[in-house]
């Protein structure tokens, strides 16, 4: 792990306008400058970077942070991925501190995997370009299927042996351990009946791919954590599996990764807009017309981290499938957690049973550009003539319909989410109140759903399926926190971030009758800790708790240090916080001074303490409207004496803003 002094050295050496000027065009604006936004489709500059502040954003979609923080978002990279590029930019060499045994060995065995993944990939693919074998069998194969050699190397494409053990015996020459082989998937271990002279059998190593066509997995990052083999189309007959893939590893989980992400990334931002294929050959096709913005998920049904994966590069998805039933099969599957997601859907089915390697096959590139512009369907209209093609029963009509609304229940835009009841509503001549009500009720049941599964979490389900007596009211008090994060609390922790160091008291006298000083952090913290509040935001929590353990460091600085915090979280969080909407540049920002920065911080923890109170306030009165008609004398007494205790507590607090009350 690299250390902090190693981090500190890499951040004062970045100079943030030359790392985004490697990927946007800069123009000077002021002591500024200003770029097309490369996270959104942005028509006017409206990208600042500050090389004062050492932070750049964007104040169309928001995007921000520092050189870091920049790296990891464009280029699909982790943290320390981000610190190595910089590293290697500034000529800096990484010192990396020392590791716990654990974490030497859980980062080692990863790190090994990751090396030994590699190896392989160049392995396959020198047999694929050098050997007689590979070039007669392999490369052959791919060129009967119409891949040119440049797509061979883009997509590093390779050749196994037919031999058992080719692979592992050369890894083993090359001083790999059997241990990695069989971790990564590259290799299993095969019982042998042991000799007359032995006794019992020996475990011997088997090549997993050998005989096939090998298509690498590159993850976002493009580290090779899995590979696909292909049994070549003469050994394909009566064998139902064609296809085999690494198994699930440490470095490889089928369900997080797709096909041809590394490849595609940058085209998918750039077009906004991906292409969702069923298989590797698919993915390679496309290339080859000229749509690289393509991905495959090798025929398992969508899950919530791909499509959270490619919803870090656009909002629009096509979904490219064979015109039979397993590719319209296909195409529903997953469809309701893109729309979750937020993702817009369109669909095209090909025609005549084609895959899209078939059908690029038979057409020119052009034409098979110009298919998919016509031909793409939105993905609601698609379900509509799925599902109602030819169907006249009214039982049958109204569950197809219901499934059509569910899907459009998925949907968080209410103002998309309007416009497909109106559609449908045209389409199903059904009375457009009707299905409002329908979708509510979808609505309804999913949040219910989802609350359920977060009590189950939490340990809160009532044992038995028994109802469970309803709880007493909580005590009136101070110690409970916001449901979700406020304004004032953002408030409160941008100034922390600001001005956490700021002391804005001085010489109080502590119990012992010591004289100290309170910068803002401890002032916060301490007000809070009175009454045991917290923030609702673990992250701001986070913030407060470093901004007081570091304030004894006379040379704290509490802006600097969460800007370029180690953790990514932290310093996205600090630069968004730290950068005015109005203006980018401190020329404009007026420092405040101590009677004023006190005076503000005094009103935030007031205002803190009123979002609380008003909270309680609110929850006291829906468990008085939850009673109903129920007669529970000891109950409505509780409640009653909480409400007024609150309604007291709020006066008082609004006396100490200098507010009026509305009883």
């Amino acid at each position: 792990m690299i250390d902090r002094a190693t981090v500190d050295k890499i951040m004062e050496a970045t100079n943030i306008v030359d790392v985004v000027g490697e990927f946007v065009t800069l123009r000077k604006a002021g002591v500024n400058y200003k770029g097309l936004c490369p996270f959104h489709d942005d028509k006017t500059p409206s990208f600042m970077v500050s090389p004062a502040r050492q932070i750049c954003k964007c104040f169309a979609c928001g995007e921000g942070g520092n050189a870091v923080n920049f790296l990891m978002k464009h280029e699909q990279i982790t943290y320390p991925e981000a610190l190595r590029w910089l590293a290697k930019k500034y000529n800096i060499e990484i010192q990396e501190r020392e590791l716990s045994d654990e974490e030497k060995k859980q980062q080692s065995d990863r790190e090994s995997m990751l090396v030994v993944n590699e190896w392989a990939c160049q392995y396959f693919h020198t047999i694929l370009g050098n050997d007689v074998d590979g070039m007669a069998i392999g490369k052959q194969y791919f060129r009967s299927r119409g891949i040119r050699d440049d797509i061979m190397e883009k997509f590093q494409l390779g050749f196994a042996l037919n031999k058992r053990d080719a692979l592992a015996q050369e890894a083993r020459r090359k001083g790999f351990k059997d241990e990695f082989l069989v971790k990564t998937g590259l290799c299993y271990e095969r019982k042998v009946e042991g000799g007359e002279d032995q006794e019992g059998g020996r475990t011997v190593l088997m090549d997993r791919f050998a005989g096939r066509v090998i298509f690498p997995w590159l993850n976002v990052s493009g580290r090779v954590v899995a590979f696909g083999g292909r049994k070549l189309d003469a050994a394909t007959k009566g064998v139902q599996q064609k296809y085999v893939n690494s198994p699930d590893s440490e470095v490889y989980h089928k369900e997080r990764e797709l096909y041809g992400i590394y490849q595609a990334k940058k085209a998918i931002a750039k077009e906004d807009c991906v292409y969702m294929v069923e298989g590797y050959t698919d993915v390679i096709a496309m290339h080859q017309c000229g749509l690289e913005n393509v991905v495959a998920n090798s025929g398992t049904a969508l899950s919530m981290h791909q499509v959270k994966l490619l919803h870090r590069f656009t909002e629009n998805i096509v979904l490219l499938y064979d015109g039979d039933e397993a590719g319209i099969h296909a195409a529903m599957r997953g469809t309701d957690m893109l729309l979750q997601e937020g993702m817009n859907i369109k669909v095209l089915v090909l025609p005549d049973g084609d895959d899209p390697d078939s059908f690029s096959r038979k057409h020119t590139a052009g034409q098979f550009k110009e298919y998919i512009e016509k031909n793409q369907t939105d993905f609601i209209e698609f379900k509509t003539n799925l599902l109602l093609k030819g169907v006249t029963d009214p039982q049958k009509r109204s569950e197809a319909i219901g499934n059509i609304l569910k899907s459009v229940s998925m949907i968080p835009n209410e103002l998309k989410r309007t416009t497909y009841i109106s559609i449908c509503a045209h389409r199903f001549q059904v009375r457009e109140d009707a299905l409002v009500s329908t979708v509510n009720k979808y609505i309804v049941r999913e949040k219910e759903e989802r609350q359920k599964e977060r009590d189950r979490e939490q340990g809160l389900q009532t044992n038995g399926g028994q109802q469970a007596e309803a709880e007493p009211a909580e005590p009136i008090g101070l110690h409970t926190a916001l449901e979700q994060t406020t304004e004032v609390e953002r408030l409160l922790v941008q100034n922390i971030i600001r001005y956490g160091n700021e002391v804005i008291f001085t010489d109080l006298e502590t119990e012992d009758g010591a004289l100290i000083d309170m910068n803002v952090a401890q002032y916060v913290d301490f007000d809070l800790g009175q009454d045991g509040l917290t923030f609702s935001n673990e992250l701001y929590n986070r913030i407060l708790q470093e901004a007081v353990e570091h304030s004894s460091d006379g040379q704290f600085k509490a802006e600097y240090y969460f800007m370029h915090h180690s953790d990514p979280e932290v310093s996205r969080l600090a630069a968004q916080l730290g950068i005015d909407n109005h203006q980018l540049s401190k020329s404009f920002a007026k420092e405040p001074e101590t009677a004023e920065l006190r005076q503000r911080m005094q009103h935030l923890i007031l205002d803190f303490r009123m979002d609380i109170v008003n909270q309680h306030l609110k929850d006291v009165q829906r468990q008085l409207s939850e009673m109903g008609s129920r007669y529970e004398p000891a109950k409505l007494k509780e409640l009653m004496e909480q409400y007024r205790q609150t309604q007291e507590l709020r006066n008082a607090l609004a006396k100490r803003r200098g507010s009026d009350v509305l009883i």
